[in-house]
């Protein structure tokens, strides 16, 4: 669908719940914060399915949209995901029902009964923002969560996915709202663990392919020796990317005995979706 048939379905529904991914970052919980604020702003029933997996980082822009218990909705909107194997364990309930889904992934399985995709975009926040054009005006309460949504997911206007759209938009939200301190907590500040897990990390770290790979492990056992949150290892994957001489960066964060969970951050030789599905992933 294009974004003005996306903006016409989304005004016909009502009593809308929201999916976010697994392990939430701030792209699909933006995104859908946003979305949810302007769908109520026309008059619409909207909540978020609460995500068991969000951490402090987000909880705040999430939190004023959370599901009543017992909602029932008569349409599920699924943001920012690519595919059914993404939806957290609550949402499984919801896989054959989603009616809509908006997602810049090219790994996109196209699972709903119709999809806004935009693979181009750096964001979903992105394809929210060009939707929310045909919608309503941006509000202060709509354009924090979408900023938070489009900084997160290029690295602060940092990563190949960053453009000159991107910069646009950004500061068409921060037309509307003050970032400066949103950028500081996303940005600009970490834990003395996380400090201390990077230290760890890089340490660690091993080196392939005449040194254009970086591999970094997040072991159970070092979580647990640091005793590090949730929010404490947000993001980590970013950080064998950083490494100088790297055009591939891979992060193996054990999420439970047995299960490992792979993300990657490449460079132009190295395609991470077509890696990525090699494992049965995507995104």
């Amino acid at each position: 669908m294009t974004i003005q048939e996306t903006a016409a379905l989304l005004q016909t529904m009502d009593r809308v719940l929201l999916l976010t991914h697994v392990r939430p970052d701030g792209d699909t919980i933006g995104s859908a914060a946003a979305l949810c604020r302007v769908l109520r702003d026309l008059g619409k029933t909207a909540y978020l399915l609460p995500n068991p997996g969000i951490t402090e980082t987000y909880e705040s822009y999430a939190a004023p949209y959370w599901a009543e218990e017992g909602f029932t909705p008569d349409f599920v909107v699924a943001v920012d995901i690519a595919a059914l194997s993404l939806l957290p364990e609550n949402a499984q309930s919801y896989r054959d029902r989603i009616e809509l889904a908006i997602d810049h992934h090219p790994s996109q399985t196209f699972f709903a009964r119709n999809t806004c995709l935009e693979a181009d975009s750096a964001a979903c926040g992105e394809i929210v923002y060009e939707i929310i054009q045909h919608l309503t005006a941006l509000t202060a309460d709509i354009a924090l969560p979408l900023y938070v949504a489009v900084s997160t997911d290029c690295g602060g206007f940092q990563y190949g996915n960053t453009t000159a759209r991107t910069h646009r938009i950004a500061a068409a939200l921060m037309d509307v709202v003050d970032v400066a301190a949103v950028n500081k907590t996303l940005f600009r500040t970490k834990s003395r663990v996380r400090l201390a897990m990077e230290s760890r990390m890089v340490a660690d770290m091993k080196l392939f392919d005449h040194q254009r790979v970086v591999v970094m492990e997040i072991p159970l056992s070092l979580r647990q020796e640091m005793q590090a949150t949730d929010a404490d290892i947000e993001e980590l994957s970013a950080l064998p990317a950083l490494v100088e001489g790297t055009d591939c960066g891979v992060t193996l964060r054990e999420l439970r005995p047995g299960t490992v969970k792979v993300s990657v951050r490449t460079g132009a030789r190295v395609d991470a979706c077509a890696l990525c599905r090699i494992l049965g992933g995507g995104g």
